[in-house]
């Protein structure tokens, strides 16, 4: 008697569950290391757009600085007598924003 090498056939099911299978385990790597990248970028323009706001948050304090001190009582009368004016003080009104 001689002996018979069995193949063992697949099914199509079969296949198709293993090329599935192989596929996910080489796209699940990929995909991770691309969501992480991504991730990594959106961090990095989330702080550089946090720079900015600090950096404009501080040019606007400087700002309100400069009309607080150009707006006060002392200096509106000094560029009055400078300029040979005088006020009443009912006559001045307020500009607020």
């Amino acid at each position: 008697m001689s002996k018979k090498k069995k193949h063992l056939k697949l099914l199509k099911g079969e296949k198709f569950m293993y090329v599935i299978v192989l596929l996910l385990l080489l796209a699940v790597p990929t995909v991770n290391v691309f969501s992480k990248a991504l991730l990594s970028e959106t961090n990095i323009k989330t702080e550089k757009l946090r720079s900015k706001i600090e950096k404009q948050k501080d040019t606007n304090e400087s700002l309100q600085m400069q009309i607080d001190e150009l707006v006060s009582m002392e200096n509106i009368q000094k560029i009055a007598k400078e300029y040979g004016l005088s006020f009443r003080s009912d006559n001045i009104i307020e500009a607020n924003n």
